[in-house]
């Protein structure tokens, strides 16, 4: 083997941008930056929704209404969607996540009345709307919430 062969180690590394070192480099003169101004300044740090002194799209939009970041965000299951297990089940969120009936469990699960339901069925959810409770009940299942 002579030191001619010999080859570098290939890098996994990018080298690091040398700026302000002169015209033949690639990167002199204003390094990069282009002309004048705060954004060729150090420091200059624009927030995202600077639009260069133009009112902000967030200030020329006009609001309405109230946003309550309090608000809870229930998933929705219809007891057309519960009448598909079998009669004695105890149906629970691990079960409608399990069946593909519910997606996410949010901040709590809801059964509303659309549809009918023949099966004796135990439903363990958040809440219910009263005609759902009622035809769980009807068909002599049980409803029982959680708190």
């Amino acid at each position: 083997m002579n030191f001619i062969d010999v080859k570098a180690i290939s890098f996994q590394r990018k080298r690091r941008r040398r700026v302000g070192r002169g015209r033949g480099s690639g990167m002199g003169k204003t390094s990069g930056r282009g002309g004048k101004g705060a954004t060729a300044r150090s420091g200059n740090e624009t927030r995202i929704q600077f639009e260069g002194g133009q009112t902000p799209l967030f200030r020329r939009l006009p609001k309405r209404g109230f946003n309550n970041p309090f608000k809870k965000k229930y998933a929705i299951v219809n007891i057309k969607d519960i009448a598909r297990f079998d009669s004695g089940t105890t149906v629970t969120m691990d079960k409608l996540l399990e069946s593909g009936i519910i997606k996410k469990v949010l901040d709590g699960i809801k059964i509303l009345g659309e549809g009918e339901i023949k099966n004796v069925l135990t439903v363990v959810a958040h809440k219910f709307s009263r005609v759902a409770m009622e035809k769980i009940e009807a068909a002599g299942g049980k409803a029982k919430v959680l708190s």
